[in-house]
């Protein structure tokens, strides 16, 4: 590597004395007593000129990595005021740079920062995934103050550490008072609680946030503009005007101050309705693969530039089939565009015989292992999985064999319970885990 010039930019240094000169005295009267002159002292005056020193600069190379040696593209590095996104294989260059802290983000991951003294060697960092342990916040507690806060400190309890609100729920409505343009003109605004209120409050207790947003299923969205229909109560999600509706609120999130945007129905409808989604827009499982993987893109080419992770919702079937069933969702497609990846495996919604047990419901610990051996081989590398689990039907006992199945595997869980409710027998301690 090779150093840049120092550059000395130096004025001369001039100096000049101005000394007063002694004045002789006046002849002496022998009767008086003789007269003496104290002179002022010499007054020398110099002016220096400033000296500027530029810090040298040097050349910066590096990479960016994960653990078990994985690369991590996509990463911002900055030094300064200069930043650089690493290349594919984790790489990243600075020319001619002073010496200072490197400081390396990634969506999804946990940011770090290292000293650099200008060493021509090149730099290995290590970045850590976020292991999100996380509660969703339905509607009811959201708007209820007294419920939110009761949440918060059942969460400092425990090993909880990220919080899932809803930007734009089930019911089609959207939860704050958004400006969406789309959502204005289809009267789809119903606040319920202040995100500019509530996610400081979160963050300055040390939880993460995420937002998740129900996307091509809308009662509203298909009554006021029925050109986006696809079959029963489904957008059709070939149609790029209809993107932008959800993208809009995804930005809004994101600027609201959410830290991560999820992604929930991103897919093509399941059972009845699907038969008739197909017979209305028959396509393929590639047309269909292609179509939500290049929504969740889009989004992320939205999403990225204002520092928001984002994350997908997904059949949790899908994981252990060979085929997208029918929905547009592969793990391993999906999985290339996002940055965590949350399959819904609830016991509940598998038919009996599935993974090999009679009714799934009784095996909450088993089927969350299987799920997730199934389909954590089947992500990219620098992808995130980060399972839903059932917190409904289920004592504390099997919630924790669910929970206890996930931290095995290091992916972390979100529990989903509808009503925000979470019983403190369901939740591991604060100390019990690694946080």
């Amino acid at each position: 590597m090779a150093a840049a010039l120092l550059v000395i930019l130096t004025s001369c240094e001039s100096s000049s004395a101005d000394t007063l000169a002694t004045t002789t005295s006046p002849p002496v009267v022998t009767s008086l007593p003789p007269v003496t002159r104290t002179l002022p002292p010499t007054t020398t005056t110099t002016t220096t000129s400033t000296t500027t020193t530029l810090p040298p600069t040097f050349d910066l190379r590096g990479f960016v990595r994960g653990p078990d040696d994985l690369p991590l593209h996509e990463s911002s590095v900055t030094v300064g005021a200069e930043t650089v996104v690493t290349a594919e294989d984790g790489s990243f260059e600075f020319n001619a740079i002073a010496p200072g802290e490197i400081l390396v983000s990634r969506p999804g991951w946990l940011a770090t920062g290292i000293e650099w003294d200008g060493s021509p060697t090149a730099v290995e960092i290590e970045l850590e995934p976020r292991v999100v342990r996380a509660l969703r916040v339905s509607s009811y507690v959201a708007e209820d103050r007294a419920m939110f806060e009761a949440l918060l400190d059942q969460a400092a309890r425990t090993t909880v550490n990220a919080l899932v609100f809803d930007t734009k729920d089930e019911s089609s409505k959207v939860l704050y008072a958004s400006d969406s343009p789309f959502a204005a003109e289809i009267g789809s605004v119903d606040p319920k609680y202040d995100p500019a209120e509530l996610l400081p409050i979160a963050k300055e207790r040390g939880f993460y946030t995420i937002t998740r947003i129900v996307t091509f299923e809308d009662e509203t969205w298909v009554r006021e503009r029925p050109d986006h229909k696809l079959a029963g109560l489904w957008i059709d999600p070939t149609l790029r005007d209809a993107w932008e509706y959800p993208l809009q609120l995804a930005v809004e999130a994101c600027e609201l101050g959410f830290e991560e945007i999820q992604f929930d129905y991103v897919r093509f409808p399941a059972g009845k309705t699907a038969a008739v989604a197909q017979r209305r827009k028959p396509l393929t499982e590639e047309e269909r693969v292609a179509t939500i993987t290049s929504f969740l893109d889009e989004a992320k080419s939205r999403l990225h530039p204002l520092g928001c992770a984002l994350s997908a919702d997904i059949f949790a079937i899908v994981l252990s089939s060979p085929n997208d069933e029918g929905i547009g969702q592969r793990p391993e497609d999906i999985s290339a565009i996002v940055d965590a990846v949350s399959p819904m495996i609830y016991p509940s919604h598998y038919s009996n015989g599935w993974l090999g047990f009679p009714d799934p419901n009784d095996y909450p610990g088993p089927v969350v292992a299987d799920a997730l051996d199934d389909g954590i081989p089947r992500l990219a590398p620098d992808a995130l999985m980060r399972p839903w689990l059932q917190a409904f039907y289920y004592n504390g006992s099997q919630v924790l064999a669910e929970i206890a199945e996930a931290e095995a595997r290091g992916t972390g869980w979100i529990l989903w319970n509808p009503g925000g409710a979470y019983a403190d027998s369901w939740l591991p301690k604060a100390g019990s885990q690694e946080e």
